[in-house]
């Protein structure tokens, strides 16, 4: 692959503005982690009605990609970002009401607002930053972007834990020494530590939301440029499209499934205590992950983005099949390190399943974002397979079968060109 620039100059500044778009929602998605366990304790809640809070995320973004690809194709990618970031504004707002209320279903509602939100942004930035240059960079150029996604899982834990964690717990005997008022105050103030981090986010979409309105985007090529009243569904006439939102359901299923059981993973493996496994070998996940997505962007300047894909599926199913085989510390490991090969799969698939489609971009962004919810899937087969095996380690062969289904994406999708049915 020749040696292109990956932004031109007459986009640096609007590359530069929706980048932070890819930042903005991955510290949602992170901050979303971690209010799983908070609310446990703050709201006294099981962990069954705690995990609500990623069905009422991911439900989010299932449901808000089409109707955001509708108003991308009505007002255009610069006007979508702007409604995108006001919802998530809205959503980070009710947290302030909803931690002094303690109300677990206004928590709920604010948390599908803000992945509302977060699924605007990312139905209009991913394909704007594919579309905004020179086709032959557009994998490279959205791998960079996604980079500072990547940047948001490094921090996002890092600086959630210290603001919304107060490190005060109680074992069960505590509780049961203390008196009703007691319980009652340190619920309390455990509910009140997410107000704060959620009303400085909320500010800072509505100062991101105020800068790219006042920014003067230029127009995109007449070739990509929505028009328009077609049917969104009329896109997945084209294979590659419905191969892409595919392989993409089964790589995030994948991605969400590896961390959300490493720390249990961790301590099947080596018995590692729970906070080092959260500290050490998550946190080692999340910078393999960072690094890789810069690492990746500018490898993809010289290696064609298909080829990287199915080498980097390839290891990753090798090491899947060596964690779930080896025990001890390599298998943990491995574990960690398929991150740095996942890291560059989410922004290529977008960028392959969007190649030249012109005018019905937007439409095919909203169904690929929408295969996100292969995250409510995947995790879950991952626990009941780990629950009838008896071990978890087992489960990382259905990852395995996930990368296979992105090998063979990036095998096939260059001898599909753009046909149609």
């Amino acid at each position: 692959m020749p040696k292109l620039p990956v932004v031109e100059k007459r986009y640096v500044v609007a590359f530069a503005l929706t980048s932070t778009l890819f930042f903005s929602w991955g510290l949602a998605s992170q901050f979303n982690d971690l209010l799983l366990h908070h609310f446990q304790k703050a709201l006294n809640l099981t962990r069954t009605r705690a995990s609500f809070t990623q069905f009422a995320f991911y439900i989010g973004y299932f449901c808000a990609p089409l109707p955001a690809a509708m108003i991308i194709r009505r007002f255009g990618y610069k006007q979508t970002m702007v409604v995108g970031l006001a919802m998530y504004a809205i959503g980070a707002f009710l947290f302030v009401p909803a931690a002094h209320m303690r109300v677990y279903g206004i928590f709920l509602t604010a948390l599908y607002i803000i992945a509302f939100g977060a699924a605007f942004l990312e139905t209009s930035a991913n394909p704007y930053i594919a579309i905004m240059g020179n086709p032959a960079t557009a994998s490279p150029r959205l791998n960079f972007a996604q980079a500072f996604n990547g940047v948001a899982t490094v921090l996002g834990p890092l600086v959630g834990g210290y603001v919304i964690f107060t490190g005060v717990e109680y074992t069960p005997a505590q509780l049961a020494a203390m008196s009703p008022q007691a319980i009652d105050a340190w619920r309390a103030s455990e509910a009140a530590t997410v107000g704060p981090p959620y009303l400085v986010l909320g500010v800072l979409m509505v100062v991101i939301a105020s800068a790219i309105a006042l920014t003067r985007y230029p127009p995109l090529n007449a070739e990509v440029t929505p028009e328009g009243s077609g049917s969104p569904f009329r896109v997945l006439r084209h294979p590659r499209v419905r191969f892409a939102v595919l392989a993409q359901f089964f790589y995030v299923g994948a991605q969400v499934g590896t961390w959300s059981l490493l720390v249990d993973f961790a301590h099947e493996a080596a018995n590692v205590p729970e906070r080092v496994g959260a500290q050490v070998y998550l946190e080692a996940t999340m910078i393999a992950f960072c690094v890789g997505r810069f690492f990746g962007a500018w490898l993809q300047r010289y290696v064609d983005p298909a080829r990287q894909l199915a080498i980097y599926c390839g290891c990753n199913i090798l090491l899947c099949c060596l964690a779930a085989t080896l025990g001890g510390y390599a298998s943990i490991i491995a574990m960690v390190a398929t991150s740095f090969f996942m890291s560059v799969m989410f922004p290529t698939i977008f960028a392959l399943g969007l190649e030249k489609l012109g005018h019905e971009t937007e439409f095919a962004s909203s169904f690929i974002v929408m295969a996100i919810s292969g995250a409510a899937v995947v995790p879950p087969l991952m626990a009941w397979f780990s629950d009838q095996t008896g071990a978890l380690h087992w489960s990382l062969f259905l990852t395995a079968i996930c990368y296979l289904v992105v090998l063979s994406f990036a095998v096939k999708v260059p001898r599909l060109g753009h046909q149609t049915l």
